[in-house]
């Protein structure tokens, strides 16, 4: 793939209908792009069906959630949650033949610190026997799963599978200290991405989220073959699809141009994502990856500055609805941001920062789509880091951020797009950028044209 492919115009739900059934497969977060996917569901009245990965107990074994847990998920999705354990990833898991108590890839990284990281050794035999194990437990869960949400699907409906998995950071003491000086570190402080993929660790944690965000898709893909083959033989359609990130197109200057949050470990998964999707759709399965903007979420607070790509959503916002002071809404979104902001400091002052840091000639070295995902460097750390933290400083409030109002908007209008481009996809991968995002707000009805 050369560049991206964009979805240009905004679609229309022809399919779904009250009784159809949206299975969410993957679990409900607060502040994740499935919230706005539910909404859309929700919206056209499809009964609601989900998962759930399961809770580990204080020993680490996976196990099923207590009556308590599970109707708190079902009153949280608004429907029926399947209560077998879909933990996707092979982290805590232990070869099927180990004795009891058998080593984990988590319990491998037992011995590693902060010092010892980068020259930390795994015994890869070792690990690949617990990939093999948790592969197993995941498609044999996944198979009981299927035929649970199979009894649930009435002949003749519709049927939407949106696969939200992703992650798969093991849990390691060290990790966290790690990643913030990857992701966060200036100066002496700077630990280079690279170093991470070079690293052990670095391989493990790509082949966890491999299996997690990508794999996943994989298996559902195949294993719910036969559920699709019975509802496509009583006149019904099933639709799949999964949320990745690959870049957006937002303003840069005049025009929407790609770009990029560097360096986005899990980018890795996300192409295998959509190598599923493509293939799926080569044999006649209608399975599409929508690559989202960069949003704040629980995940991604770790990648600090990606909030940076996400504020010239303003700037679409007034091209796309003509022009400032030409959309009521827009102008009012515009103010309710601008009050965020330190007196003296205008909205204006702060996306001109923000232009600055997309145009910069260092950052554009990293906008390079047949590159990505790209490792970092000092110099670009710092300059996305340090606006970062530049344009926070500028805020009232540390917990009240323009991103997050932003943010928000994202997840509603990004739902409403994915849900009617599924009806009827155009492809295997499709981006979601700040033009047809942009346009979906005003026509959504919250920005209404002023008179």
């Amino acid at each position: 793939m050369k560049s991206s492919i964009p979805l240009t115009t905004r679609p229309e739900n022809t399919l779904f209908a009250e009784g159809d059934v949206f299975v969410l497969f993957g679990e409900l977060f607060g502040r994740g792009y499935a919230t706005g996917l539910v909404e859309a569901a929700k919206a056209a009245g499809m009964t609601l069906v989900g998962i759930t990965v399961g809770r580990r107990d204080d020993a680490g074994a996976l196990r099923a959630l207590t009556a308590e847990e599970l109707a708190e998920a079902e009153a949280g999705l608004g429907g029926r949650i399947v209560n077998v354990p879909l933990m996707a990833g092979f982290d805590m898991d232990a070869p099927e033949d180990a004795p009891e108590g058998g080593a984990t890839p988590t319990q491998m990284l037992a011995g590693m610190t902060l010092d010892n990281w980068q020259d930390y050794k795994l015994d890869w035999a070792a690990v690949a026997r617990c990939r093999e194990a948790g592969t197993a437990r995941f498609r044999a869960a996944l198979d009981e799963a299927l035929a649970q949400i199979d009894a649930l699907i009435p002949e003749g409906r519709n049927v939407f599978f949106a696969h939200t998995m992703a992650g798969g950071l093991p849990r390691v003491k060290a990790f966290m200290a790690i990643a913030n000086r990857i992701y966060k570190g200036r100066g002496a402080r700077h630990l280079p991405s690279q170093a991470l993929i070079d690293s052990d660790l670095g391989k493990l944690i790509l082949q966890n989220f491999d299996d997690v965000t990508a794999n996943s898709f994989g298996h559902l893909l195949k294993q719910s073959a036969p559920l699709r083959a019975r509802v496509e033989a009583g006149g019904g359609q099933v639709r799949y699809t999964a949320y990745g990130y690959h870049g957006t197109r937002v303003l840069i200057g005049d025009a929407y141009r790609w770009q990029t949050y560097t360096s986005y470990t899990q980018g890795y998964a996300k192409m295998r994502l959509e190598r599923h999707a493509g293939a799926a759709w080569a044999e006649g399965v209608k399975a599409t990856v929508f690559n989202c903007p960069e949003i704040r979420t629980n995940s991604s607070d770790v990648f600090a500055g990606i909030e940076l790509s996400l504020l010239p959503l303003l700037q679409a916002l007034r091209k796309e609805g003509g022009g400032a002071g030409r959309n009521a809404g827009v102008e009012a979104l515009w103010q309710h941001c601008e009050a965020l902001l330190k007196e003296g400091v205008t909205l204006d002052s702060v996306l001109a920062r923000v232009q600055d840091y997309l145009s910069d000639p260092l950052m554009q070295r990293y906008f390079d789509f047949e590159k990505w995902p790209m490792q970092n460097g000092p110099e670009q750390v710092e300059r996305t880091v340090g606006t970062s933290q530049e344009i926070v400083a500028l805020h009232r409030d540390r917990k009240a951020l323009i991103s997050d109002v932003l943010s928000q908007h994202v997840l509603d209008a990004t739902g409403q797009l994915i849900f009617a481009a599924a009806s009827a996809p155009e492809g295997p991968v499709l981006w979601l950028d700040h033009d047809v995002l942009a346009r979906q707000m005003i026509a959504s009805g919250a920005f209404a044209p002023v008179a």
